[in-house]
């Protein structure tokens, strides 16, 4: 059996059922780990490389706030370099559409990404 593909989302620590997009990527076929901004470095020590880091800034974010993240984001890039998995930003508000987060992430990871787990 073929490991699942594994997504970081660091996120800001509130998961409200609505926005949370751990059941999303599980219905992708993609295993996920949530960590808050501030435990980003933390845990991307700890777990194995990621196939793609998503940061979500949250719904209603302030202009520092929507900072703090974009400059995770940027962070990672330049460290991870391009041998290295995606960092995706997202904006919580703009994945309300259906499907928004899956076309997100095809156009970042690539299509073979959801032929799910083999079984």
């Amino acid at each position: 059996m073929t490991p699942l593909q594994r997504i970081l989302i660091v996120d800001d620590g509130d998961r409200d059922a609505d926005a949370a997009l751990s059941a999303e990527l599980a219905e992708l076929g993609y295993a996920s780990v949530t960590a808050s901004l501030d435990a980003a470095d933390e845990v991307l020590a700890v777990i194995p490389t990621p196939s793609a880091i998503v940061v979500q800034i949250p719904r209603g974010a302030s202009a520092a706030s929507r900072a703090r993240f974009q400059n995770l984001a940027d962070r990672l890039s330049e460290r991870r370099g391009d041998a290295g998995p995606p960092v995706i930003v997202v904006d919580a508000a703009s994945l309300s559409a259906s499907g928004a987060f899956a076309r997100i992430l095809e156009s970042q990871v690539g299509t073979g990404a959801f032929a799910g787990p083999a079984r």
